[in-house]
């Protein structure tokens, strides 16, 4: 790190649990973020501020007016540019040193075969479960871990799914793909700012903490604080009363993505 780095990231570096190590982690790091709407406008802004080296944008939208509400990494006088090419104009005026890749088209599987093996942490701010279940298929194979969030009307969940640690879910597991829901979008539905944008924001934390290796007990903190990993824990907020409740889970294993092949099977 220079010293204009070490200026900068300063706020964090001051944290008992960051370190230089821990930045020189995020600035070498490459975070994919499949999104770049409602949830991906405020995690992408989090992950260049706070100095991820290498970010990969992936959306095949177009700015839209009905966006700004909420879609806080565009602009008015962006309307009908790519959504790819409006965040990664945002995210270097935040952060001149981040190199941005954008993909202006959807997530496929030809597409996350190539890109999710290249990152160190996935983000998937889609809203849309057939393609929530490509990426979730996508990074365990890959190993890579998935921070994954919804947020629809006043109500947001999140969590991490990595197949790196023993017994964590994987999407599939919560979510079996043979069970898809009713199709519910914000633009039928509506969807309260604050909440898409908290499910964003968070999104990105997971994502430094995953970056920076603080997810382990933090013995050496103040009253033994430790950062919980969300992996087997989702997180559900309730925007009406700003209520907060947990779901634990572990694999599955019958999941047609993590789990154990039956006998026979190939």
């Amino acid at each position: 790190m220079n010293d204009d780095q070490r200026l900068r990231y300063s706020r964090h570096l001051l944290l008992d649990e960051w370190s230089e190590d821990a930045q020189t982690r995020l600035l070498n790091a490459h975070a994919l973020v499949i999104g770049a709407g409602g949830l991906g406008a405020p995690a992408l802004m989090y992950l260049a501020s706070a100095g991820v080296g290498r970010i990969t944008v992936v959306d095949p939208d177009t700015v839209d007016v009905t966006n700004l509400q909420r879609q806080i990494v565009h602009t008015t006088e962006r309307v009908g540019q790519a959504k790819v090419t409006s965040a990664a104009h945002t995210l270097l005026q935040l952060n001149p040193e981040v190199r941005v890749h954008t993909v202006a088209q959807a997530a496929d599987e030809a597409l996350l075969a190539e890109w999710v093996p290249q990152a160190d942490v996935v983000l998937d701010c889609t809203d849309n479960f057939a393609t929530r279940q490509l990426i979730n298929r996508a990074c365990h194979h890959a190993g890579v871990p998935l921070v994954s969030a919804a947020a629809l009307r006043f109500d947001g969940q999140i969590s991490v799914f990595d197949s790196r640690v023993p017994q964590s879910p994987c999407y599939a597991c919560l979510f079996p793909p043979d069970q898809a829901p009713p199709e519910t979008r914000c633009a039928t539905l509506g969807i309260f700012a604050p909440v898409v944008g908290m499910m964003g924001v968070m999104q990105a934390g997971e994502a430094l903490k995953l970056l920076g290796h603080l997810l382990v007990p933090a013995t050496d903190t103040p009253g033994g604080q430790a950062h919980l990993p969300l992996a087997g824990r989702l997180l559900m907020l309730d925007g009406r009363t700003w209520r907060w409740s947990e779901l634990r889970a572990r694999r599955e294993p019958g999941c047609p993505v993590c789990g154990t092949p039956a006998s026979g099977a190939p």
